[in-house]
Parts: C-alpha cells; structure tokens; sequence
C-alpha cells in the first residue's frame, strides 16, 4: 500500500512541475529556450510573434460585432495583446474577457489592441461579444493552426495562455498559467513596463 501511494504521490508532483516552471517563467519574464507549455512549444521572446490570419468578428462604429478577417500585419505599429482561451460562455473565460473589456480604454490608450483567440466559430464569438458588450475582436481557430504556433493547443481547446506583441511583430511578453480574474490588470501593467523602459532607453 505503501508503495502504491508514493508512486501516486511521485507521480502527481511530477505533473505539477512543467505548470510549476512555467508560472516561474512568466512571472520572472524569464526567457527559457525552447519553453514547453501544455500546449506544446512556446515561441521564443524577442523573436518575431507567429504570423496568423483568422476569420472572426470586430465590433464596427457603434460597438456591433461584425464578420472580419484579421492578421498579425494588421496589428503592425501599435501593440497587440494576443490572447487565447479555451470556450465563449465559461465562467473563467466570461471573467478574462471582462477584464480586458474593463480596462480596454487603458489599453487604447497605450497604443495597445487586445484580441482573443478560441476554436469557437464566429457565430459563437457575435454571441459572446453580444451577451458580454465586448468591444474587441474575437477570432476563431477551431483547427487549432494558430494556437499551435503559439504552443497553446490542446485538442479540442485553445489554453489559456496570452502573448504581448510589439509595433514591430515581436514577441515581448508572454503567460501561462493565467487566473482570469486579474490577468488583464497584470497585462497592462507589463506593457507600461515595458513602455516606460523603451522610453528610458531612447
């Protein structure tokens, strides 16, 4: 008995440590090559972001969701945060996107877009963007080609991971492990970081 609950016991913590290791890397904004996330292969920090071109909707003139096709070249000289999530309508997803649509003004402001990526088809997104007064795109991978690149798939779901995009296409921050309750306020105070310290060094 003894033996059956050590092995137990070994191999729950064995299971623990890649997350373990992961939530260390993005809190220390350490950039550990290559890094592994449940998802797979993260793309590399200071390297140019995967391109992508998804299908999904964009809120027109009055706030309406509306069919869109979008690319990374798209987002080119503002900021961009990319972020991934696994369902429309799930609480945890529910509270991630209220906080990005609560602090989207900030994130305006800092010259910053935000966008949400999930397998969910467009119609699902309009529903989502709808019920939740979402004023920012949401786009659709349901093959999971894009999440993928991102090292955030797992079949059927994207994870729950967000990358933070430069002006000029590259990689500066990224998060795994996200507690959807505060992690937009977490975003936005590392892109002021990240700002403030360009500003310094021009």
């Amino acid at each position: 008995m003894s033996v059956n609950l050590s092995r137990r016991s070994l191999l729950r913590n064995l299971a623990l440590l890649p997350a373990a290791f992961l939530l260390a890397d993005a809190i220390a904004g350490m950039d550990v090559r290559p890094a592994l996330a449940l998802g797979g292969t993260l793309p590399d920090l200071e390297a140019l972001a995967p391109d992508f071109t998804l299908e999904g909707v964009s809120p027109d003139t009055t706030g309406q969701p509306q069919p869109a096709t979008l690319s990374r070249a798209a987002f080119l000289g503002r900021w961009l945060v990319l972020y991934f999530y696994p369902r429309d309508f799930t609480s945890g997803c529910t509270l991630e996107a209220r906080g990005f649509q609560r602090d989207l003004p900030a994130f305006h402001q800092a010259g910053a877009e935000v966008v949400g990526v999930s397998a969910d088809d467009p119609d699902s997104h309009a529903s989502f963007c709808g019920s939740e007064g979402l004023a920012y795109p949401l786009l659709s991978d349901p093959g999971g080609a894009v999440s993928r690149r991102y090292g955030s798939w797992m079949a059927p779901y994207s994870m729950r991971h967000t990358f933070l995009i430069d002006p000029e296409g590259s990689l500066r921050a990224r998060w795994v492990g996200v507690n959807p309750s505060r992690h937009s306020s977490e975003v936005l105070a590392a892109l002021r970081t990240l700002q403030g310290s360009a500003a310094a060094a021009a």
